[in-house]
């Protein structure tokens, strides 16, 4: 007999929500290990003693990891989601009948809540993960990638110098037709900075630009985009955002250029565990940002009674002054030099004992001073014009200077070191483990964790964003990790060991050579 099913709502009903969620759900399952209690004396400085009670601050980092755990970026969206799934109405403690906050009130608690706040978390994340075993520390990948900032190309404006206005204007017409006029989307406000509206470029770098713009084409008057030579040349020296003033424009080969931030992820290699990430200016280089990287997990690490002994990082982070640093905070760096380092001139020998170079004709090449070239240290080496006078290789070697003059970089000794770990098998493994590890896990996040693009303002506001979705990555790395070894015990053990194996380093460290280090196995059967 077929049935048909009539729907009616009922006066009274007898509902528990707990009863509906599944004991394996996830939100369930992650409302059971996450405590955030913690929340309450650490924000309880922001609110007034006075007035409306204020979302609860629990509830508040709840909802933001729900966003990026869902993928949903939009707070308006997000709330509208939370409220139609029961489980995820049993992780906020809310009940069907409790109305969700205003979605205008996880915005106005974003900016409220300092950078420092985030970071907690995050850290507490951190530890939870190293309480398993999720975190061996020896060996962390480094990388970057650009995330979208909440800002329109269409809104750029044009930077003017502080005086002589309209003699600069009419020098750079030419750029192009949306220059001349109003922005293609006027934005509401200007929230740039004097400093950031006023040019500041110098005049070969405005030079560098007219160039590029009349290889571009002669008539700019389309958009900004990839493979279209009618769009407008837009440079961080000659243009900024009103909207954002801190996103900058960076482009990718093949790709649109668009206003971004720069995320910096590092990342443990044993369980593809995020170990820090911080969002950084969109036009600033990898190699300037690695000091303060390491910096800071290297002081997360071993506040975890962990110890960093493998940095592995792209070409981007080469500099023979990282090198160094790496060296001098006891770090083996894994990062392939730059093209531009030739490691000497062809022909000409090293002799290391006397600080000099050979040349083919057995001339000395020695070492004068050292000098800062464009913010890099170079060692100077020099011969003397007797040497050169009468040689029958001159013309080819210096043409019609009077001696042999050598630039280097006077970290060479590093950058050789460098070159030594990277080309050996450990190099290359360690290269193939940079590629399976940070790079999947920068896809994860902009993919499928909220981080394509930031919805806020600012670049404290966009390091929020990637905290969270870190946090939320992590968060569900670990569900995950307790799931497949709880049954077997390996989750305790793997932590024992870690634990263990930190002391013994450290002890070890104090008494032996400043470069040695304690290799372990470990194998979870």
């Amino acid at each position: 007999m077929q049935g048909k099913k009539k729907y009616q709502e009922k006066l009274f009903n007898q509902f528990q929500l707990s009863e509906r969620v599944p004991i394996d759900n996830f939100y369930r399952r992650l409302k059971e290990v996450l405590d955030l209690d913690y929340l309450y004396p650490l924000t309880k400085r922001y609110y007034g003693s006075s007035g409306q009670k204020s979302i609860d601050p629990v509830v508040f980092f709840k909802l933001c990891l729900v966003g990026y755990l869902e993928n949903i970026i939009s707070d308006r969206k997000l709330i509208t989601h939370c409220s139609m799934r029961l489980d995820i109405l049993f992780f906020l403690d809310y009940d069907i009948d409790e109305e969700l906050p205003w979605h205008s009130t996880i915005s106005r608690t974003r900016q409220l809540f300092p950078e420092a706040v985030f970071e907690e978390v995050f850290t507490k994340v951190f530890e939870l993960c190293v309480s398993v075993g999720m975190f061996s520390g020896h060996t962390q990948a480094i990388d970057s990638a650009p995330v979208k900032a909440n800002a329109s190309m269409d809104s750029l404006e044009l930077k003017v110098p502080e005086a002589d206005l309209e003699t600069h204007l009419r020098e750079i017409r030419h750029i192009s037709k949306g220059d001349k006029d109003k922005p293609l989307r006027q934005a509401k406000g200007n929230k740039a900075d004097k400093d950031q509206q006023t040019l500041s470029a110098s005049k070969k770098e405005l030079q560098g630009i007219k160039s590029r713009n009349s290889k571009w084409a002669k008539d700019q008057d389309q958009r900004p985009g990839a493979g279209n030579k009618g769009s407008r040349y837009t440079s961080n020296k000659t243009h900024y955002s009103p909207t954002d003033p801190d996103a900058r424009i960076s482009v990718k080969p093949g790709k649109a250029r668009k206003l971004n931030y720069l995320s910096q992820l590092t990342v443990d290699t044993s369980n593809h565990v995020i170990t820090d990430i911080k969002a950084y200016h969109a036009d600033g280089k990898d190699n300037q940002q690695l000091p303060d990287i390491v910096k800071r997990v290297q002081r997360r690490l071993w506040n975890s009674g962990l110890l960093w002994e493998n940095c592995v990082a792209d070409t981007g982070y080469s500099s023979g002054e990282n090198y160094a640093f790496l060296e001098k905070n006891q770090i083996k760096s894994f990062i392939p030099p730059h093209g531009t380092y030739k490691g000497g001139p062809a022909g000409f020998t090293y002799i290391e004992a006397g600080n000099y170079w050979l040349c083919p004709q057995g001339k000395k090449v020695t070492f004068r001073k050292q000098k800062l070239e464009k913010g890099t240290l170079k060692d100077q080496y020099f011969t003397k014009r007797s040497d050169c006078k009468g040689c029958p290789i001159k013309q080819q070697c210096i043409g019609k200077s009077y001696e042999k003059r050598i630039n280097i970089t006077a970290y060479r000794k590093e950058y050789e070191r460098n070159i030594a770990r990277v080309n050996s098998p450990q190099g290359r493994y360690m290269k193939a483990k940079r590629q399976s590890t940070v790079e999947p896990v920068f896809g994860t996040l902009t993919q499928f964790m909220g981080l394509r693009k930031v919805n806020t303002l600012g670049i404290k506001q966009a390091n929020k964003c990637m905290q969270l979705s870190a946090i939320a990555y992590n968060l569900k790395k670990y569900l995950k990790f307790i799931e497949n070894h709880t049954k077997s015990g390996a989750a305790s053990m793997q932590s024992i060991y870690f634990s263990l194996k930190a002391i013994i380093q450290y002890i070890l460290r104090l008494f032996k050579p400043f470069n040695f280090s304690l290799q372990l196995n470990y194998t979870t059967k």
